[in-house]
């Protein structure tokens, strides 16, 4: 049985998770899908599969989807396509352009 007092419908926690989520950028909208595409600071995946156009954001993980997605070929690091080297914005690392927080899955 419950007491007296009215329930609370919402907790402290609940109150600042919601206004966490509601201000602070999480790459989404116009911003965040720039980032992602690489049109203005190369995006998150610093390499591409030259076989497949996959991206991927380090050397391990190309070699495991190289390993899983082409296993009769063999894995040559030199031919990977860079994506950040060949962005203009590249060169330029010191740009005024905020760039968008990606905070990751909410379901861990």
């Amino acid at each position: 049985m419950t007491g007296k007092a009215k329930p609370k419908k919402h907790t402290a926690k609940e109150i600042a998770a919601k206004i966490d989520a509601a201000t602070t950028n999480r790459g989404g909208g116009k911003v965040g899908q720039a980032d992602r595409l690489g049109q203005d600071k190369g995006g998150h995946a610093k390499l591409a599969c030259p076989l497949c156009r996959t991206p991927a954001p380090d050397i391990k993980s190309m070699q495991i989807h190289h390993e899983a997605r082409h296993p009769k070929l063999p894995f040559e690091p030199e031919k990977l396509v860079n994506l950040h080297s060949s962005t203009p914005a590249a060169a330029e690392a010191t740009t005024s352009k905020p760039k968008p927080g990606v905070r990751g899955s909410l379901k861990k």
